[in-house]
């Protein structure tokens, strides 16, 4: 696929997601935390394009020498971290970038969409212990606890980055114990199975008789409904994270954002998650990575 089609639809993506009203538990348009406002996240969905665009020119030129690991996964985490940095002040993005770029690479590498989660795997599997350890550098910076703090290997300690290159512990390795706990690192292990298989078909069938918001917030309240969020977890409890899924899931039944009375429950569900300090953020990576593939999928009636 067109590096400049990848990279705008990771832009466009990103932007969508942030913008669901009402995406409970989460910034969005008509609602900032103390420490991170709507526009902090709209200049990230933008600045992160050159990086995408890098991903997918590596994924591209991969395919002469069939050696992956050349993509230098870690690099381009960091470096989107980086860039992300420089224009706000506070992690709006590490888990999108992290879910978008090996997504790019693997776009990159043909222009049939439905390779896209076999080359995935592929470039996941391919990763080096320096790749390992340039997500460790870019969870530092993002100053992001994602992956928990561990005895060993813990992401907050310098003497692990060592332990990764001394053992050769790449960063499928690393994201692979992490997928214990993480439901994140758990798509990037096992090849997205929530962002291809529930995800993204919610958001194309939504998207297909309702509003692109509609369908964004839809796909949000799916995704919650059956994966507990566990950023949530990490933060209070796996107990909670469950109720929480069950409450999206009652919303659901409801109708969700698509009838009147799923919608008013939806904005009561958003207060309360908000009043609580209880963000779905790993929910809403991967909705944001959904909707990506969802425009992938639509490359071919781009290029017509």
């Amino acid at each position: 696929m067109d590096p400049d089609y990848i990279a705008k639809s990771a832009q466009i993506a990103s932007v969508l997601e942030v913008s669901g009203h009402p995406k409970p538990g989460n910034v969005h348009r008509t609602q900032d935390f103390d420490d991170m406002v709507y526009e902090d996240f709209l200049i990230s969905g933008v600045v992160i394009g050159d990086v995408i665009r890098k991903a997918a020119l590596r994924g591209q030129n991969s395919q002469k020498t069939l050696n992956f690991s050349e993509i230098k996964l870690g690099e381009l985490i960091l470096e989107a971290v980086t860039e992300t940095n420089k224009w706000v002040d506070t992690n709006t993005n590490l888990g999108i970038i992290m879910m978008m770029v090996p997504l790019a690479a693997a776009a990159g590498m043909k222009n049939d969409f439905h390779n896209i989660r076999t080359n995935f795997t592929k470039i996941m599997v391919d990763t080096t212990a320096e790749d390992a350890v340039n997500l460790y550098k870019a969870i530092a910076l993002a100053d992001a606890g994602g992956m928990g703090k561990r005895k060993n290997l813990d992401v907050t300690s310098d003497e692990s980055q060592i332990q990764l290159i001394e053992n050769k512990i790449n960063m499928f390795d690393i994201l692979k114990i992490s997928a214990e706990w993480d439901l994140l690192a758990k798509e990037l292990t096992t090849s997205m199975p929530v962002t291809f298989e529930n995800g993204f078909p919610t958001f194309k069938r939504i998207q297909t008789n309702y509003s692109t918001n509609s369908a964004t917030v839809q796909t949000f309240l799916n995704i919650l409904s059956q994966f507990p969020d566990t950023l949530i977890s990490r933060k209070v409890g796996l107990k909670k994270a469950e109720e929480i899924s069950h409450k999206a899931r009652d919303i659901l039944n409801m109708g969700g954002i698509l009838t009147l009375d799923g919608k008013e429950a939806l904005k009561k569900f958003d207060r309360e998650l908000s009043q609580n300090n209880l963000n779905p953020g790993t929910t809403a990576d991967i909705t944001a990575a959904s909707i990506m593939v969802a425009l992938l999928s639509d490359y071919h009636n781009y290029m017509d």
